[in-house]
């Protein structure tokens, strides 16, 4: 095994953006955004956070000239609430995605439909892993915003099947390479417009069976989890070979690209933290991210806990787009502590996993069997469930239900809350690796009492909006 990586706390650098903060400056021309997430890698699993032969040359070069998250959250330890927590700046529970697999309510509103509505064209291209891919369903990536995609249901790999705006087909290839490619056909056809471009590229990748392969097929042969590495560093060749091509199309100049990762890493030594994916003590929950704007010289170093739930309000208010939340957030504006105008989050950040189970979904058996029937000319390409499964069910969870592992994190405290009854309390700058329980020390009983209240009211709320609390009678009717 690695030696487990040392668990750094960075002193925070503030970010530098130019011309005072993003938020508070008109954006004369709106800027293209650009989300890159990859699926299943961990905080230290790169070269930049110190791992010890794992090569990510194009993240290494990307960390040199922008801004660096030290503590950048996932907000699930799983992959499909993550993305919803992205999409809605939500805890992925209110919008139904409690876990891997589950369908996202088409009544949220998505940052795709604020951009689209602000004039951006969208594109999203990879996995998706949040409802359908089917062209009549409600739940596919027009339902939430996008005008162009090219979409896996879950993970896929190499000559993957993918649904192509409804249509699917089958690629030959990379399925890694392959988001790249649709990701750059999108931006290269739309370059020369008049619309703003909004681009999100989700990699299948590092997610195992780990069969992909970047040229040298036998890199870091020997080494422990060498078919998970070799993917990290085939899809780090896809970030430069993007980053490379923003260049090339002059347009990275004013663009915001944005890279991390869905949850935690399968390599417990160097995920940041206790434990792993799937878990949120911090090595299922912390993640490597990067953000780059030129225009802006956006760089520098963030020790302040960010999730991805911010990503919504954040790209709003640097892109200078008014607008109004038409659901209450989780995540919220963090301009302010990119232009070093604030040095400490003025939030607390609520995670909640295994509220329920999580669904299988294999892509490639789904979207081939749907492929078949489109050859055929069917005319019900799959099942309707499949189509919608089951968002438009409201059921109604007690409002006390507190079925799972919830944390609080009110930085430097983190309180976790194991299936209602189990406390544990943890000083995250002295104790990085959580091992050191502090909620039965006399001297935090105040602190614990105040944030088990907080985490308590936040997870009722969460609760409530996955009733259905937050949508108005109309949102709720079926279309």
């Amino acid at each position: 095994m690695t030696p487990r990586l040392t668990l750094l706390l960075s002193l925070t650098i503030p970010a530098v953006l130019s011309q005072a903060s993003a938020a508070a400056d008109t954006v004369a021309e709106k800027p293209h955004i650009v989300l890159v997430m990859s699926d299943d890698q961990g905080w230290g699993d790169t070269g930049y956070n110190g791992h010890p032969f794992v090569q990510t040359p194009s993240l290494d070069a990307m960390a040199k000239s922008a801004l660096v998250f030290d503590r950048f959250y996932a907000a699930a330890p799983v992959c499909s609430p993550t993305r919803a927590s992205v999409l809605t700046g939500r805890s992925p529970i209110r919008c139904k995605v409690p876990n891997h697999g589950r369908y996202m309510r088409p009544h949220e509103h998505t940052i795709a439909e604020s951009l689209k509505a602000a004039g951006y064209v969208t594109g999203i291209f990879g996995k998706v892993h949040l409802g359908s891919g089917q062209a009549h369903s409600t739940c596919n990536p027009t339902g939430i915003g996008f005008d162009e995609w090219v979409i896996g249901l879950n993970f896929f790999d190499n000559n993957p099947y993918l649904s192509r705006n409804g249509i699917v087909e089958q690629r030959q290839g990379k399925g890694t390479v392959i988001t790249i490619d649709d990701t750059l056909a999108f931006l290269e056809k739309h370059k020369d417009g008049d619309m703003p471009m909004f681009a999100v590229a989700w990699f299948p990748s590092p997610h195992d069976p780990h069969v992909e392969t970047p040229e040298n097929r036998q890199l870091y042969q020997g080494k422990p989890q060498a078919g998970y590495y070799r993917e990290i560093t085939l899809m780090d060749q896809q970030v430069g070979r993007l980053r490379k091509q923003l260049r090339e199309l002059k347009i990275a100049e004013n663009t915001i690209l944005l890279f991390c990762s869905d949850n935690g890493g399968l390599n417990p030594n160097t995920s940041g933290g206790r434990a792993k994916k799937g878990s949120i003590y911090e090595g299922g929950l912390r993640v490597p991210a990067l953000m780059e704007w030129p225009l802006r010289q956006l760089r520098g170093r963030i020790a302040a806990p960010v999730s991805t739930s911010d990503i919504y309000p954040t790209l709003m208010a640097m892109a200078g787009i008014e607008w109004s939340p038409a659901h209450p957030l989780d995540g919220i504006d963090i301009s302010p502590i990119l232009a070093g105008e604030v040095m400490q989050r003025p939030r607390p950040i609520g995670f909640w996993h295994l509220f329920q189970k999580g669904q299988a979904t294999y892509s490639d058996r789904t979207l081939a069997a749907i492929m078949k029937k489109q050859q055929a000319g069917a005319s019900e390409p799959h099942d309707p469930p499949r189509m919608h499964k089951d968002v438009y069910d409201f059921p109604q969870f007690e409002e006390n239900k507190a079925t799972g592992h919830a944390a609080w994190n009110d930085w430097p405290w983190k309180l976790h809350q194991i299936n209602g009854s189990e406390y544990q309390l943890y000083h995250l700058e002295n104790d990085p690796s959580e091992s050191k329980d502090l909620s039965r020390d006399p001297q935090h009983a105040e602190r614990l009492r105040n944030m088990q209240d907080e985490l308590h009211q936040w997870m009722r709320s969460v609760v409530r909006s996955i009733n259905g609390e937050d949508y108005s009678a109309t949102e709720m009717k079926r279309n």
